[in-house]
């Protein structure tokens, strides 16, 4: 789930082959047995998007569609160019239903499918060198504790009073979600750990937009800081491949 407080954000098609001599099947896209797309009412202030429990429904409620994509394509909105104006001022409601309980990422794969079918997206992405953040696991090895439960559709990274909370959380969210926190440099963090599995962890850290301000965020370490000292990863500066995702068409919502 992603929580929206004025505007601030606090988320492959298969094809079978033939060949001469040979046929295959083609494989049946993940798609959403139903789904409904609607603008949200004026006047709402919250927002999220999750998978519910059970791993049979998505819902969106007063979300851009480019943030949409930005969850869905795992990839920060500032690395998403072209469209219009709309995608970030149209907000949305989305309730879509499964036939059955689906992975997480099934699930993301049918929410893009959605986007393509109902919003008509075409996507084009394009890797380009750029300034990155390398997360990689530190000389002291890792501090965070492994998490080996079965499949959870609560959203991994929450936060209370001692800070951010992880609960299940694998590199790539971890990664993506750093990203997030590092906005204002637009550097994404690029995940080089090799770890494959999932992690819980508490991170206590001073919002960098927050840094050299007064209110107390001397009394938290920086980001880069936390991460090496409670998580034992580092973030380093380097130059590495960029995904950016550019927008070929989209258009309003077909109706329901």
């Amino acid at each position: 789930m992603v929580k929206l407080e004025a505007w601030r954000w606090v988320a492959v098609t298969c094809f079978g082959l033939t060949a001469y001599g040979f046929s295959q099947e083609k494989a049946t896209p993940l798609t959403f047995e139903v789904a409904t797309v609607r603008l949200t009412k004026p006047g709402e202030l919250d927002g999220w998007i999750k998978a519910l429990p059970g791993g049979a429904e998505y819902t969106a409620h007063n979300i851009p569609v480019k943030l949409m994509i930005s969850l869905m394509y795992k990839v920060p909105m500032r690395q998403i160019s072209g469209g219009p104006d709309w995608m970030e001022t149209d907000k949305y409601d989305v309730e879509a239903k499964a036939d059955k309980s689906y992975s997480l990422d099934d699930l993301h794969t049918m929410y893009r499918g959605l986007l393509a079918e109902r919003f008509h997206l075409k996507v084009r992405k394009e890797i380009h060198e750029g300034p990155v953040y390398a997360l990689t696991v530190d000389k002291g090895g890792v501090k965070m504790k492994p998490d080996l439960s079965e499949q959870s559709y609560a959203i991994p990274i929450t936060y209370s009073g001692e800070g951010a909370v992880g609960n299940r959380v694998p590199m790539s969210y971890l990664s993506w979600w750093l990203g997030q926190q590092l906005q204002s440099e637009s550097r994404p963090v690029v995940d080089e750990t090799g770890l494959k599995e999932n992690f819980d962890f508490t991170l206590s850290f001073t919002p960098p937009r927050l840094e050299g301000t007064d209110g107390g965020a001397a009394e938290k370490p920086s980001l880069f800081t936390a991460v090496k000292e409670q998580l034992g990863l580092k973030l380093e500066a380097q130059k590495g491949p960029v995904e950016y995702y550019v927008i070929e068409h989209i258009e309003r919502p077909s109706a329901n």
